[in-house]
């Protein structure tokens, strides 16, 4: 590997040990309800706080593509710790987790740069970013083994998320690819105030309503730090023929903490064809 960007959160925002991760994640996906889903399962959104809080929501949203398989995954999270313009594509190598290294697919990430002038290679992005390895555990428990394209946004605007959005879908016109949006939603607001902030972003979601999103967004009449990265997922997924939403789970940290004064809210939602 020409490239490997280590692990920086295992053993604090998840289990570093290999055993207790996978069985953890096992433990998550036991509490979740089976669903019928009638089509092809093309996005996915899942939160990316340490897996206390947000793990059992994440595991609704990945349960329904266990044993699947995709010739690759495209994961898109927002920038916590750099600030950039554009969207910073991880071009070669692999990411490290405590159940192994997912390789970058290379070819796709390649094709991906080539259709986008906001698709730019920044390495900083990507060295100390959680909301793209919290969700690989998720993920290789799921599928098994596959390669993915990480992509970490820095301008999450409207017209960096559509132009993203498409050369997502151009560059997987002719493969079945998986898109994944790590975000949060409401950062600290008292639970009643989280509810009604996060409400507004979850009839998006659940609404398969991109612009409404980024318009609620933009107002700050609803907060997500990944809001970018959710509409993407659903952007893309409607130019990939996507014409079905549904939203999965919604909880906030209080719901694990028994901490009703200062929440922070996490959603789950699929999109398919």
């Amino acid at each position: 590997m020409k490239s490997i960007r280590r692990s920086v959160i295992a053993g604090s925002w998840y289990p570093g040990d290999p055993a207790t991760l996978q069985a953890d994640i096992a433990g998550y996906f036991r509490n979740v309800p089976e669903r019928d889903i009638a089509g092809e399962i093309v996005g996915l959104i899942a939160p990316h706080a340490g897996y206390r809080y947000s793990g059992q929501v994440a595991a609704h949203a990945y349960n329904l593509i266990r044993q699947k398989t995709y010739e690759a995954v495209v994961l898109v999270g927002p920038s916590h710790r750099v600030a950039f313009r554009g969207v910073s594509i991880f071009r070669r190598g692999a990411y490290e987790t405590p159940l192994g290294l997912v390789p970058v697919d290379e070819k796709l990430a390649g094709d991906l740069q080539s259709q986008s002038g906001v698709i730019v290679d920044y390495p900083a992005a990507h060295a100390q970013e959680h909301s793209l390895e919290i969700q690989l555990p998720f993920l290789q428990v799921a599928l098994g083994s596959f390669a993915f394209v990480p992509l970490v946004m820095g301008d999450q605007d409207a017209e960096t998320c559509r132009s993203l959005a498409g050369a997502i879908s151009r560059a997987a016109a002719t493969r079945r690819i998986l898109v994944v949006a790590s975000s949060d939603l409401s950062h600290f607001h008292a639970d009643r105030e989280a509810k009604a902030i996060d409400g507004i972003a979850l009839q998006h979601l659940q609404n398969d309503d991109p612009s409404g999103l980024l318009e609620s967004l933009a107002a700050g009449t609803t907060e997500a730090c990944g809001g970018g990265p959710m509409a993407v997922a659903m952007l893309a997924a409607q130019h990939r023929g996507a014409r079905n939403a549904l939203l999965l789970k919604y909880a906030n940290s209080g719901d694990v903490t028994g901490d009703r004064k200062s929440v922070v809210g996490y959603a789950a939602a699929v999109y398919y064809r």
